[in-house]
């Protein structure tokens, strides 16, 4: 017996991924051209998971996934998986443990459950990750993952079986780190899970509201003697919290998945096309012809989506182009995600920067380090720096935004 049951935990307003979600749900904004979630779902689904609930809080974070994942039944006609989808109760949480806790309560679970959270892209043997939880009969199992940089995390200190005595919270420099091993928010839970609650210390935290895993249950629970135990994986994780981690994910992953794990066709090396479409068999003829030519010119890995338009003499670097894109004649994206439905204008450059849903960005204009919203203008001739637009703005003709966030 393995993982059966998953609960992902989606809440709260994700302000630091501004202004990607604005009006779109964490869970669901697009990267690779499909949401963020949908890797971990089909994922999951891949290594034996049957059921997973959606921990949604809020209306932005329920509506964009039950509106697109609805109960999950569509995802064995596209990936062969089969698994469904259940959503918890409509509730005020006040942290992602109490989502958890809801929703295992809501629908009667009472067996070892994995936890993960919405805004993670991660790689995990989880037939491994459970064998080594039921072998120490732990209460709660932590994945850990080696990190240089341990500032920004929580960070375990272990005995030599692997028991975790504390977290210290993002330390301020690597020598006050116990470890290079950092919390990456997948937890396996004991069937005992739900009792916890009922207990001394469990019903205290519960009622004072302080039902956060990472502040205050896995603290609680450590502290109370409970077998916390860590388990390191060798698998990729991002937390993709921030535009720039945003970023480094899709790199890494462009630079490392094959065609099967991006829904392509690799039309020549490191090219990679999604489509199965006559349109989209059509468009791979196409594109191979004009980049053996030097119509297109290409570097690095590229993913293009389906019914794409590229002007002649395009350059296409470390670059993400989604479905229904536009680019126009010399236009250039370099180590840069193009989201749906977008336009680039002639001679444009977007360079180490994010181009949200269904914008549109004028002649001649540069970005770099840089994030549009969804549905955004830019005009011709516009220089923007280190800047952040909100959904639905305009940036005018020839404008230069530097270090601004125009919101």
């Amino acid at each position: 017996m393995g993982v059966r049951v998953a609960v992902i935990p989606i809440g709260g307003e994700a302000v630091r991924l501004r202004p990607l979600t604005v009006e779109t749900s964490k869970a669901m904004v697009r990267i690779l051209n499909r949401p963020l979630i949908e890797f971990t779902i089909v994922g999951l689904a891949r290594q034996g998971v049957e059921e997973i609930i959606m921990g949604v809080r809020g209306y932005y974070n329920y509506k964009d996934v039950y509106d697109y994942f609805g109960e999950g039944y569509w995802l064995e006609r596209e990936y062969g998986v089969r698994v469904r989808l259940r959503y918890m109760p409509r509730a005020e949480t006040r942290g992602n443990a109490e989502a958890v806790k809801i929703s295992l309560e809501y629908y009667g679970v009472r067996e070892p459950v994995l936890v993960v959270q919405g805004d993670n892209l991660f790689e995990i043997d989880l037939d491994s990750f459970y064998k080594f939880h039921e072998a120490n009969r732990a209460f709660m199992t932590i994945a850990l993952k080696e990190e240089e940089r341990v500032e920004e995390f929580g960070v375990a200190a272990v005995d030599e079986r692997m028991r975790i005595l504390k977290f210290v919270e993002k330390p301020k420099r690597r020598e006050d780190a116990p470890s290079n091993l950092v919390n990456t928010g997948l937890y396996l839970l004991s069937e005992d899970f739900l009792n916890f609650f009922e207990g001394e210390v469990g019903s205290k935290l519960y009622r004072e509201g302080l039902m956060d895993f990472g502040s205050n249950v896995i603290p609680a629970v450590i502290g109370a003697g409970l077998p916390v135990y860590g388990f390191v994986t060798k698998g990729f994780w991002f937390d993709v919290g921030s535009p720039e981690r945003y970023l480094a994910a899709a790199q890494y992953l462009l630079g490392n998945l094959g065609p099967s794990d991006l829904a392509s066709e690799e039309i020549l090396p490191r090219v990679f096309v999604q489509g199965t479409s006559p349109e989209s068999l059509a468009l791979k003829r196409e594109l191979k012809e004009r980049i053996n030519s030097g119509d297109i010119k290409v570097e690095g890995n590229v993913l293009i989506g389906r019914h794409v338009k590229i002007g002649r003499g395009a350059y296409l670097k470390n670059a993400v182009i989604d479905n229904y894109t536009v680019l126009g004649d010399g236009a250039e994206v370099v180590d840069s995600v193009v989201m749906d439905r977008s336009v680039l204008g002639p001679r444009s450059r977007v360079e180490r920067s994010i181009v949200g849903r269904h914008s549109a960005v004028g002649e001649g204009s540069y970005l770099v380090n840089s994030v549009l919203g969804n549905d955004v203008t830019v005009g011709a001739g516009a220089v923007l720096i280190n800047a952040k637009v909100w959904p639905h703005k305009s940036v005018g003709d020839g404008v230069k935004l530097e270090n601004f966030a125009l919101t």
